[in-house]
C-alpha cells in the first residue's frame, strides 16, 4: 500500500499520525528560493527547524523521520552532517537541475541515512536518465507544485493529464527505484478527486504520496482530540479505497486515466473562464 508522508513539527500530531499510520512524519527545513517560486500559489511554506528533529525523531517507534533540506549549496554538506546527528532517518533533496548536485548529495550523506531526490524541475526531468546512473539514490518523489511551474503550466495535475508523470516514471521504474508523486486529500474532496489521485498511482506503480494540508488542517483544527478523529478516519477511508485500487484491472484504470484527462479539462477551462471574467 502506499506510504504515507504527512510534514508537522508539532510533536503532538506527529504521533497522532504514527497511531494512525503514517509512515513519515516530515520535517521541511527548505526556505532558499521557495517563497519566491511559489509566492502566487496557496502551497505550504514551513518554518520548521533541526531542533524540530531533535524533538520529534526520539519520539517515532513506527514512523520514520524524513528531512527535506535546502537545495544543493555552499552550505548543504554541513546541513546534511548536523540533520543526520539530530535523528533524520531519510533526507530528501529539493530543486536539484544536476547530475553533479545529486552526486554531491549522495556523496555527503555517504550512505548514513536513506536518500530521496525530489524531482521537481524541467531540468532534472531532462537529466533524469544520467542521474538514474548515480549510485546510492534510494528514492524519488515527484514534485507537481514546483514542476508544473518549471513547465509553466496553469495546475499542478496537468502532468497527471498530459502525461509527463507517467513517462518520469516508467523512467524510474526501469531502474528498479521506488517512487511517488504529489499529494493527496482526503477521499471525497480535492480539486481533482482523490480517488482519481489514487487509482493513478496504482496505475503508475507509484507508492508513496504525501497527504496535503486539506487531509487535515491543523491551522484551521487546534483540538488534538479533533484531530485525532480526522486521522482515524481519514487514513481509514483512504486505506479502504486502497483495497479496491488493488483489485482494480486494466479496464478500470484505463478508464480513470481518460477521466483525469477530462477532469483536469475541466478545471483548467474554469481557470480561463474565471481570467477572461476578471
Amino acid at each position: 500500500m502506499l506510504k504515507l508522508m504527512y510534514i508537522t513539527n508539532n510533536p503532538s500530531i506527529a504521533l497522532i499520525a504514527q497511531k494512525h499510520g503514517v509512515d513519515r512524519i516530515w520535517i521541511d527545513l527548505e526556505t532558499l528560493g521557495k517563497e519566491e517560486r511559489q509566492k502566487n500559489i496557496n502551497s505550504v511554506k514551513s518554518h520548521h527547524s533541526i531542533k524540530d528533529i531533535e524533538i520529534i525523531s526520539p519520539l517515532l517507534d513506527s514512523s520514520e523521520m524524513l528531512v527535506r533540506i535546502n537545495p544543493w549549496n555552499s552550505d548543504s554538506v554541513n546541513e546534511i552532517d548536523s540533520v543526520i546527528k539530530a535523528g533524520a532517518d531519510i533526507i530528501m533533496l529539493p530543486m536539484w537541475k544536476t547530475p553533479h548536485e545529486v552526486a554531491r548529495f549522495i556523496e555527503a550523506v555517504g550512505g548514513r541515512v536513506k536518500t530521496v531526490l525530489l524531482l521537481e524541475t524541467k531540468q532534472a526531468a531532462e537529466c533524469l536518465d544520467e542521474v538514474l546512473e548515480i549510485k546510492g539514490i534510494d528514492e524519488i518523489h515527484i514534485g507537481l507544485n514546483d514542476l508544473h511551474l518549471s513547465y509553466g503550466l496553469t495546475f499542478m495535475f496537468e502532468l497527471l493529464a498530459n502525461g509527463t508523470v507517467e513517462q518520469i516514471c516508467n523512467r524510474i521504474r526501469a531502474k528498479g527505484i521506488p517512487y511517488g508523486f504529489g499529494g493527496v486529500a482526503r477521499i471525497g474532496e480535492g480539486t481533482l478527486p482523490a480517488e482519481k489521485i489514487i487509482l493513478e498511482h496504482y496505475r503508475l506503480g507509484s507508492r508513496r504520496v504525501i497527504l496535503s494540508r486539506s487531509f487535515c488542517n491543523t491551522e484551521e483544527i487546534t483540538s488534538l482530540e479533533e484531530i485525532d478523529k480526522l486521522f482515524e478516519k481519514n487514513i481509514s477511508a483512504l486505506r479502504d479505497f486502497e483495497k479496491y485500487a488493488e483489485t482494480a484491472d486494466d479496464v478500470v484504470l484505463s478508464e480513470n486515466k481518460n477521466q483525469v484527462k477530462l477532469c483536469v479539462d475541466k478545471i483548467l477551462k474554469s481557470v480561463l473562464e474565471k481570467k477572461i471574467n476578471e
